[in-house]
């Protein structure tokens, strides 16, 4: 029975130690301007981790299709990926892994909408107000 508890404990630490270290990345800001590809889609690889996202400001064209394939650093902190913006046509809760999934939306509406993640670990700050956050700027 102890020898649970001290696993038990030992587990809380390190996520406790993981849920406070946050990274220097998400005090950058990176600007991404994705283009249009030859089948009409523009495409934008995300990469999540220690409290970031990279990149972080994603520039979108408006009624142009749109395909995040995101993506985790390894590690055992879980991360997810979340845009509650559906009056422009963007409305997405992805939970994040080390193998890239896709996320295709259309945005209607030119504007600038947040993306983060939601995670948290019990009392702790939460994961987007650790810098794990970012827009998407959809222009004309």
């Amino acid at each position: 029975m102890k020898k649970v508890a001290w696993v038990c404990l030992l587990i809380s630490c390190s996520w406790a130690f993981a849920a406070s270290a946050g990274g220097d990345e998400s005090k950058t800001e990176k600007v991404f301007k994705a283009t249009v590809g030859s089948d009409g889609v523009q495409r934008v690889d995300i990469l999540g981790g220690s409290y970031f996202f990279t990149p972080n400001h994603i520039i979108v064209k408006v009624n142009v299709p749109v395909t995040l394939v995101v993506k985790k650093e390894s590690g055992i902190v879980p991360h997810n990926i979340v845009a509650k913006s559906p009056e422009a046509g963007i409305d997405f809760n992805e939970g994040m892994s080390s193998e890239p999934k896709s996320i295709t939306f259309t945005p209607t509406k030119a504007g600038t909408y947040p993306f983060y993640c939601d995670k948290k670990l019990l009392f702790f700050e939460s994961h987007r107000e650790k810098g794990m956050e970012g827009v998407i700027e959809v222009i004309e």
